[in-house]
């Protein structure tokens, strides 16, 4: 199965967190509401150091994933 590169959640036991799913490799779960982080791999240090410069990348795709897609239902 191919999935896309970003999914959007949602869990009515959290009824204001908005999540985007990450489903390529760094995967990551990111909740909108608080831009909590949870990372779905393990790093070694050397994958840390780049992906803490990586990071504000990601966010900044996986929030204009939810922007294109909110703005999609309002069409």
């Amino acid at each position: 199965m191919e999935l896309p590169k970003f999914l959007l959640g949602d869990n009515t036991d959290y009824p204001n967190g908005i999540y985007i799913v990450h489903t390529e490799f760094p995967r990551f779960v990111i909740n909108l509401e608080n831009d909590e982080l949870e990372w779905l791999e393990e790093f070694n240090k050397e994958d840390q150091v780049e992906l803490e410069a990586e990071t504000e990348n990601m966010i900044n795709a996986a929030t204009a994933f939810y922007d294109r897609e909110v703005s999609r239902y309002d069409d």
